[in-house]
């Protein structure tokens, strides 16, 4: 599908002031700008399996769209939610378990590129990847 295939980062456009927003300390957020993110997306109709390895750590998902499920960011925030398809764009709504605030993630493809889009609070970043 779309979205399947090895994706490694190339660029990150208002990233720290994201993680700034998300309560994320300084330290944590410089590493984090830097963190060789390599992401891996298999899709089987509406399941996903997606591998995101870092110099921090590995994790694998399998979600299935519309289907709510959990997941913890590399520094430890937990989230509840589910990804949906809009078109041809991924679009993900997670709650924050500890303050019950809204993140929203976007994914799509424009030429070899998937941009991962993020929004919370008000501050808006991007991870942009390259094919590789």
């Amino acid at each position: 599908m779309t979205f399947d295939g090895n994706w490694k980062i190339d660029r990150n456009d208002n990233y720290e002031k994201f993680m700034e927003q998300m309560g994320i300390n300084m330290v944590k957020r410089k590493l984090a700008a830097h963190d060789n993110l390599k992401i891996t997306i298999q899709q089987t109709g509406d399941k996903f399996h997606v591998k995101e390895s870092s110099n921090f750590r590995t994790v694998e998902i399998d979600f299935t769209l519309g289907v709510t499920f959990e997941y913890s960011l590399a520094d430890g925030t937990e989230l509840s939610g589910s990804w949906t398809m809009e078109g041809d764009m991924l679009k993900g709504i997670f709650s924050r378990k500890d303050n019950g605030k809204q993140l929203t993630t976007t994914r799509i493809i424009q030429g070899d590129e998937l941009i991962q889009s993020y929004n919370y609070e008000g501050v808006d970043a991007k991870r942009i990847f390259k094919r590789g």
